[in-house]
């Protein structure tokens, strides 16, 4: 699974076979609202969900496991213990398997709440979410 797992972040790192796609990522993310809300720092509501997954607002450049008042896992936690810093790239694999990820991450078998999302491309939805940032 590691070499399945790594061969996808390399292909995905190498460089993008199709642009990716802000528009297409914001359709794709009605997959995503069921567990996940994406709500600003001033509290407005860009996207209405639901709050077993944490706000993804910023999510990209944002420490893992690091939303206030949100309850994360033990091996989420465990990763943004590490420092570990979300990018767009680790964001798109990490959404076809979060276990895996995290597991390659950490160097251990690891587990995740988050479900897999069978999308055809989550680089778009990875590209929607690095789209809705905070103004520097």
């Amino acid at each position: 699974m590691t070499r399945m797992f790594t061969s996808a972040a390399m292909l995905l790192l190498a460089g993008p076979a199709f642009a990716a796609d802000i528009a297409a990522g914001e359709k794709d993310f009605a997959k995503c609202k069921a567990c996940h809300m994406i709500v600003a720092d001033d509290g407005t509501e860009i996207v209405k969900g639901g709050k077993v997954g944490p706000n993804l607002y910023g999510v990209i450049g944002r420490v893992a496991g690091t939303v206030e008042g949100f309850k994360y896992g033990a091996d989420t936690k465990a990763l943004g213990e590490t420092g570990f810093v979300w990018t767009e790239a680790d964001l798109a694999v990490y959404v076809g398997d979060p276990k895996g990820f995290v597991g390659e991450k950490l160097g251990k078998a690891a587990k995740s709440s988050m479900a897999a999302q069978k999308l055809k491309a989550p680089e778009n939805v990875a590209a929607y979410l690095a789209s809705l940032k905070p103004a520097s």
